[in-house]
């Protein structure tokens, strides 16, 4: 398929390269093009503006940070909606607020083009592997036609519901991830203050009910004081604020999410923003 692809950060180059290897054809844009440039080399197009690679595709990928970011390059001036034909089906990766996506997809849909909220799972070795989780948010009809390009990117392709559920789903992730890292802290904090090796406790939990990714990965990153970002913790934050936001819309609290939020927040506020979010584990073991 002829695929855009906008935003070649952590996640965008990965993917873009994923895609390449799968046959498709893809221009890409970012807003440094210097950025691109080990993808030009591996077969990618570059397009100077969102518009203009819009108006050659028919899917277009965007992964950028934020909802107002989403909404400048799909809805701005030179953004995909002044490029993109109807039938044009926009899906994007990033983690925005879920009534943000669904007035995206309501303006976009004015235009004829389709918008799928994809948010994913899976960092950056999952965006190198291809093997993302994605949550869909949209129509059927549109996540069927954009789906080949999904599957060069993801191993797990769910479709939640309609536009906006794909972010809902992703922020029931970023509860689930933030609270299992503290949990996973803790019970390192509590081995050690009893004096038991980490490691062989750790080793033992994966053997059982207690198994989980974030025991894997996240503990073995506790183990090896290791932080270089799979996923940065200014990020989390920002997805963190996306799940109390939504939250207190609704009229909900979640204390556990908001204790994890806090201690993320305190860790960007002490320089910690560009480490891997679980690096709060620093922080549950400087607790009494």
């Amino acid at each position: 398929m002829r695929v855009g692809y906008i935003g070649l950060g952590i996640m965008g180059r990965p993917c873009v390269l994923n895609l390449l290897r799968a046959g498709h054809e893809v221009t890409v844009w970012a807003r440094r093009p210097d950025t691109a440039a080990p993808l030009l080399e591996a077969g990618a197009c570059w397009a100077d503006t969102p518009a203009a690679l819009a108006s050659g595709v028919e899917v277009v990928v965007s992964n950028v940070s934020d909802t107002a970011d989403v909404e400048a390059v799909l809805l701005g001036p030179d953004g995909v909606a002044e490029g993109g034909r109807p039938g044009l089906v926009c899906v994007d990766m990033s983690t925005i607020s879920p009534l943000g996506a669904r007035e995206i997809a309501r303006r976009l849909g004015e235009r004829g083009i389709d918008f799928l909220d994809c948010p994913v799972s899976g960092g950056e070795v999952g965006a190198v592997q291809g093997t993302l989780t994605i949550m869909v948010g949209g129509r059927a009809e549109a996540l069927e036609k954009a789906r080949p390009v999904l599957q060069s990117m993801g191993r797990t392709i769910t479709h939640i519901g309609d536009s906006g559920a794909g972010q809902v789903a992703k922020a029931c992730n970023q509860i689930a991830v933030g609270v299992g890292v503290a949990a996973v802290a803790e019970v390192m904090k509590l081995a050690k203050a009893c004096g038991v090796d980490p490691v062989p406790v750790r080793q033992a939990l994966l053997g059982g009910f207690a198994q989980s990714r974030v025991l894997d990965i996240h503990g073995q990153r506790m183990i090896d004081d290791n932080y270089a970002p799979g996923f940065k913790a200014k990020l989390h934050l920002k997805d963190m604020g996306i799940v109390l936001d939504t939250a207190q819309s609704l009229g909900i609290r979640l204390p556990e999410a908001e204790r994890v939020a806090g201690l993320i927040g305190q860790l960007v506020q002490e320089g910690g923003g560009e480490l891997d979010s679980s690096a709060i584990a620093r922080l549950i073991w400087a607790e009494n």
